[in-house]
């Protein structure tokens, strides 16, 4: 399961998702600092699948963990070569530009 939040702002829809067990947890490696912040995070608890119809909606997203991340990729909303590991936890980040 993942846990999912939205938050509108000023006509932007960001997307925040975690891995359910990662929440709460903080990750270092050298200067890299990784926080699953219970407040930014802890919103809905969904599955993976319903996952796709948030980042369709989304125009920033901020993922964290195994299967939040490899779902956007598989869905083409993450390029799998911009995935940050901070100790072996992936984060990636999305913002869609309109033109």
């Amino acid at each position: 399961m993942i846990y999912v939040k939205v938050y509108r702002v000023q006509g932007e829809v960001l997307l925040a998702a975690c891995d359910e067990e990662l929440l709460g947890k903080t990750f270092r490696e050298g200067e890299l600092k990784l926080e699953v912040k219970e407040r930014f995070y802890r919103g809905e608890l969904v599955d993976e699948d319903a996952l796709g119809a948030m980042l369709e909606e989304a125009t920033i997203a901020n993922l964290t963990g195994e299967r939040c991340v490899r779902k956007a990729i598989e869905l083409g909303y993450i390029d799998e070569t911009r995935v940050l590991r901070i100790q072996g936890v992936p984060h990636a980040q999305m913002a869609k530009l309109f033109l």
